[in-house]
């Protein structure tokens, strides 16, 4: 994989632990919270095109969709989908289904922020090598993509610039037509398609609301909605009921008014496939489009959308879904747990050097304090304080309790206390096994010395192993359950959905799931024009992770 002849550089997975990513993500978060206001580019949207999309004429009365989303982080998983999603059909359990017309991205194109570098690197050049020119036959497949919170983060600077900068668009053999990061679209069959764009909890922008407002003015009484949207709030909001009431609010007052009936709610942002569902609509998460697997064992069984907690006034009534189904399924979520003892130490090196580092300082602050040194070594007893402080300070804030308003907010104060003290505690047994042995009192800077050497990476190592303690007990109670599986960097268990609206009009979701990713692949020189660069060198075995969903 020369990258030469790419035209792109294939990213290794993003290690989510390593510190620098650690300070520059948080920071990157915290500037978003505070001046997200001033970097949110919505309102300027309004000086751009406002057409809603028209694909309800097709052959047959049919037509053939993708969704995928969460796709821009390590080469092979992410391309292992897009490859999937650029063959002209794929047998799933015996099962023929076409390629997409359309491909639905949505959201988190590109890990861990959003740039133009990253995102010709970890998803238009796996997509472009995947389908590099559109089929020789049928009409060009079209991609519309919607902006995750990694999109947001450079205020979709870059999001835009990509996907609807030019009217001539494309990104390989995928036209690109949207001019906004929200959008509408007309299916078959008395079908649409709507998908809002609300980051980091932010309002409904008022373009936005005016956009759907005049696409909802051609949606029939007759009509069925499919709900694009950046983020599970049904499943977010059983710990925040508040966060669902952005999409509440564009149901209640934009869509239902129409009509027409909600029948499918989807995204992306959980890195797994989870459905939850009854008769009158499906709720359904799946991001398994390339980035790190995340737990499934933690979905509540059922879910109150919109939750009863909720302090708007004109809710919607309160419904119950129950779940219906889960990839990976929760026992082997709960298996795949258990991997962070030997995964989150190799697979994040530099997280092992940091506290490798912290748990060294800090032993020699202590040794320094309880021994009888000369000068030098006296010099750590200064720190000692500073160090205590900056490990109980890291143990916090990496729990990242949440506002004293939300449910079950002591509990991540009482875990991230937990893991100061414990990393504490393996400090206090490294600086008595350390008096304990001869090489203290050797001259300086011997110790020093046998300190970086020796006991550096040891501490790293078991500091590591505690800091894997503390996430797969914290998991079990909700808290850094995203890190428990950021950490992994579990790159299997992929997951995306081919959906059909047939020429009566029934919608057929069928959720493709990929236990095994492809890490090999072989180059296709002589392939035609739009056939992929790189073949895998194994197959790829794409199975349904549930029966057809079907939906009228």
């Amino acid at each position: 994989m020369d990258p030469q002849e790419l035209g792109f550089t294939p990213q290794r997975p993003v290690g989510w632990l390593a510190p620098l990513l650690l300070l520059s993500t948080g920071l990157r978060t915290l500037l978003a919270i505070l001046f997200g206001a001033y970097l949110d580019k919505r309102e300027l949207q309004n000086s751009l095109d406002d057409d809603w999309f028209d694909h309800s004429a097709s052959e047959g009365g049919e037509m053939w969709l993708d969704y995928v989303a969460d796709l821009g982080d390590g080469f092979h998983a992410t391309y292992s989908i897009a490859w999937l999603l650029a063959q002209d059909r794929l047998i799933v359990d015996g099962a023929e289904l076409p390629r997409g017309r359309l491909l639905l991205m949505g959201g988190d194109q590109v890990y861990p922020l959003a740039s133009g570098d990253g995102y010709e690197s970890r998803m238009k050049g796996p997509y472009r090598a995947a389908l590099p020119e559109p089929p020789p036959t049928g009409p060009q497949p079209t991609l519309f993509a919607l902006p995750g919170n990694h999109d947001w983060y450079d205020g979709l600077t870059a999001f835009l610039r990509l996907f609807a900068r030019r009217k001539d668009g494309h990104i390989g053999g995928w036209r690109t037509a949207q001019r906004r990061s929200y959008f509408a679209i007309k299916l078959p069959g008395n079908w649409w398609l709507f998908a809002m764009d609300e980051q980091f909890g932010a309002y409904i922008d008022d373009p936005q609301l005016l956009y759907f407002e005049e696409a909802a003015r051609n949606v029939g009484t007759q009509d069925r909605i499919i709900l694009m949207t950046p983020s599970p709030k049904w499943v977010k909001a059983a710990e925040d009921p508040e966060t669902y009431d952005a999409i509440d609010y564009l149901v209640r007052t934009i869509l239902l008014p129409t009509g027409a009936r909600v029948r499918v709610l989807v995204s992306g942002d959980l890195h797994h496939y989870a459905r939850y569902s009854d008769d009158e609509r499906e709720l359904i998460t799946c991001g398994g489009g390339g980035a790190y697997l995340l737990a499934t064992h933690q979905l509540p069984e059922q879910l109150t959308v919109p939750p009863e907690e909720t302090l708007t006034r004109n809710k919607s009534e309160s419904r119950t879904y129950p779940l219906r189904r889960c990839f990976p399924d929760k026992s082997t979520s709960r298996k795949l747990s258990w991997g962070v003892f030997h995964r989150v130490p190799t697979r994040n090196p530099g997280f092992v050097t940091m506290l490798g580092l912290l748990q060294m300082l800090t032993m020699l602050a202590m040794a320094g304090a309880a021994g009888q040194g000369g000068t030098i070594q006296r010099l750590f007893t200064i720190p000692l304080s500073l160090m205590v402080v900056l490990i109980m300070a890291g143990a916090v804030l990496f729990a990242k309790p949440p506002g004293a308003a939300m449910t079950h907010h002591a509990r991540h104060w009482l875990f991230g206390l937990g893991h100061g003290f414990a990393q504490i505690g393996l400090a206090v047994l490294g600086a008595w096994a350390w008096l304990n042995l001869p090489v203290h009192a050797w001259a300086w800077p011997g110790p020093l010395v046998v300190a970086i050497v020796l006991y550096w990476p040891v501490s790293g190592f078991l500091s590591t192993q505690v800091c894997a303690l503390y996430l797969l007990i914290a998991g079990q109670f909700g808290v850094n359950v995203n890190e428990l599986f950021a950490g992994q960097s579990i790159e299997d268990q992929k997951s995306f959905l081919r959906l059909h609206i047939a020429a009566d009009g029934t919608l057929t979701i069928h959720p493709i799931g990929v236990r095994k990713i492809c890490s090999k692949w072989v180059a296709d020189p002589d392939g035609e024009a739009h056939s992929s660069w790189l073949r895998p060198e194994s197959p790829i075995e794409p199975h349904r992770i549930e029966p057809p969903i079907v939906v009228r």
